[in-house]
């Protein structure tokens, strides 16, 4: 069995919920280039010697299009239904329904709900999530409070966030193995959110703000620019933030995020589909774009974004 998930909490949790559903004890688990949204040549070879595929909270349907063999898509992002005959696509969005994490899609799928179904909506939306009923329930069947949920989305999002593509893969097991609890103590992630919140104070520091808009460019290795954005609009309360890694180990990172306020003013889908008609690697949902490019190429992607902006 081959599992092939985002390298976000989301992601991770989604990857475990769907071990312990199958109750699986031999798996492979692996993810996509940190920040890249594609199948790089690891991948495919996986996927050449799997018997049984699932791919989790990942938005790349053009890849999945190309799997000839038994895969299982479980995702909540907006994307096209799949043609390719051998996939079977499990989206609420394609039914009209608004999910707040993969974790939940998964765990409504496989009918297994537990502590990581709420932390995968925490990764994904923030405090939001706590608004939502089961989610509260499910922390509160582990004893874990609000401030330890957000702690352990830090500490798992750290891996990916400095760029440890093994790390990711093996925080899976890692979750396996550990209570919730010990996972908050977990030395080596603690070490790795020290570093990170270093990084993301210092872009901070380069903010600029337009129509209570945020413009942030900064240089990084490490893959931060999610978590700039999702501070900038949900602790600094701006409806919307335009972030630049201007050089992530040699390539441009853009990250396009807005409030609630915006997402029935600006079309994020239609900025979404015109990256990728252009030839872009771009993905997102309704309130949020990611997109990784060329460092020469980066003004022609924010021109997009502010055609639509405006």
């Amino acid at each position: 069995m081959l599992i092939i998930h985002h390298w976000d909490t989301d992601g991770i949790v989604s990857a475990v919920l769907a071990i312990k559903a199958l109750n699986l004890e031999d798996f492979i688990n692996i993810t996509p280039p940190i920040g890249e949204f594609r199948f790089d040549n690891r991948i495919w070879k996986e996927i050449e010697k799997a018997e049984k595929i699932y791919v989790l909270d990942l938005n790349l349907p053009q890849e999945v299009e190309n799997i000839e063999k038994e895969t299982i898509f479980i995702d909540h992002h907006i994307q096209k239904r799949i043609k390719n005959p051998y996939v079977k696509q499990i989206n609420p969005v394609l039914d009209g329904r608004d999910f707040p994490s993969a974790s939940f899609v998964v765990s409504e799928y496989f009918s297994l709900w537990n502590y990581l179904s709420a932390l995968g909506a925490v990764g994904d939306i923030g405090e939001r999530a706590f608004s939502i009923k089961k989610v509260l329930e499910l922390l509160n069947e582990k004893d874990i409070s609000k401030e330890e949920a957000l702690k352990l989305v830090q500490l798992i999002d750290s891996n990916y966030i400095v760029m440890e593509r093994e790390s990711v893969e093996k925080s899976v097991n890692v979750i396996l193995e550990l209570e919730p609890k010990e996972l908050l103590e977990y030395e080596k992630w603690n070490k790795n959110v020290e570093m990170i919140n270093n990084a993301i104070e210092d872009a901070i520091s380069n903010i600029k703000v337009k129509d209570n808009i945020a413009f942030i460019e900064f240089e990084s290795k490490f893959n931060i620019i999610s978590k700039v954005a999702r501070k900038v609009v949900w602790e600094m309360s701006y409806d919307g933030a335009i972030v630049v890694n201007k050089n992530f180990n040699g390539k441009g990172q853009i990250y396009f995020r807005i409030s609630s306020n915006l997402v029935d003013k600006i079309k994020m889908n239609e900025i979404i589909n015109t990256l990728k008609s252009k030839g872009f690697n771009a993905g997102g949902k309704k309130d949020v774009l990611g997109c990784i490019c060329d460092k020469k190429e980066i003004d022609e992607v924010l021109n997009v974004i502010k055609k639509y902006k405006c």
